[in-house]
């Protein structure tokens, strides 16, 4: 099921999702207060307050009579319209697990993602490291917009890492066990998963929709970015999209043979042959 990869779309439509879901994010107090403003005015105030401080555009009227301007609307609309197209053309490369199926699409779309996300904090770095040492003049938001980026990679990439089946596992037992032996651990595995992730949403879903979320709260810093408002959300939907994922895996692999691993898996080919290569011994 291996199709052709590595076209320019590849980058440009995860690229432009996370332009867009970026943008969108930044000025989230504009879209609350234009759907769900608080009951407090008090409330209603500090986040008008927070809004102006944050807004990148501050000069443009907000849309139909409310906050969000049209930048705000553009990309908003943009984020499902970008998703649907980046999921429906994502390619699995050479490397990656060949026997995905239609449903996994949305996981190798995530992971594309997330290689956006690695780029984009790599160039926050090589941009701090060139202010601070040759310029003399340090950013007071690089440092914390890599925290920020650094978590929606590590939790992007742990549902990416699902869907590829190359999360750590142990298999000392489960290679000498027939199959229908195997496939018991498969569905308890998978049901610990679930029922971790249901407990986990059900028991912080007040806390951090509510209190974090529409509550809109900063890093408290001088850059004061909306990480516990952004990342707390995020964790209780990747770990929900991971046990679903963790359920589409049991389905898809019900029917396969078993497979034997051997401590010769854990070798690189593709490195192994560049060092030698290196050392002028191919």
């Amino acid at each position: 099921m291996a199709e052709k990869t590595g076209s320019l779309m590849e980058w440009v439509i995860p690229a432009a999702f996370v332009t867009c879901v970026g943008w969108a994010v930044w000025h989230t107090p504009a879209y609350i207060l234009d759907f769900i403003p608080p009951d407090n005015p008090s409330l209603v105030d500090q986040m008008s307050a927070l809004h102006l401080r944050k807004d990148v555009t501050p000069g443009w009227a907000g849309l139909f009579g409310g906050t969000a301007d049209l930048i705000d609307w553009a990309a908003l609309i943009l984020i499902p319209i970008l998703l649907v197209i980046g999921v429906r053309g994502v390619r699995v490369a050479e490397m990656e697990f060949q026997d995905w199926r239609p449903i996994d699409r949305v996981a190798l779309f995530v992971g594309r993602v997330t290689m956006i996300l690695i780029i984009s904090m790599t160039l926050v770095m090589l941009y701090e490291v060139f202010l601070r040492y040759v310029v003399r003049r340090p950013t007071l938001w690089a440092n914390e917009l890599t925290l920020w980026i650094g978590g929606f990679v590590f939790l992007c990439s742990g549902l990416y890492a699902m869907q590829q089946r190359c999360h750590i596992r142990i298999f000392l037992l489960y290679d000498v066990v027939p199959r229908w032996l195997q496939r018991t651990f498969d569905i308890i595995w998978a049901g610990l998963l679930v029922v971790f992730a249901f407990f986990l949403v059900y028991g912080s879903f007040k806390q951090v929709f509510v209190t974090k979320f529409y509550n809109w709260e900063m890093f408290g810093t001088a850059f004061d970015p909306p990480i516990p408002a952004t990342v707390q959300p995020a964790i209780l939907i990747i770990i929900s999209l991971v046990a679903i994922q963790a359920v589409i895996n049991l389905i898809s692999d019900w029917n396969q043979e078993p497979t034997s691993h051997t401590a010769a898996d854990e070798i690189d080919e593709d490195e192994l042959n560049a060092i030698k290569r290196s050392l002028g011994t191919d």
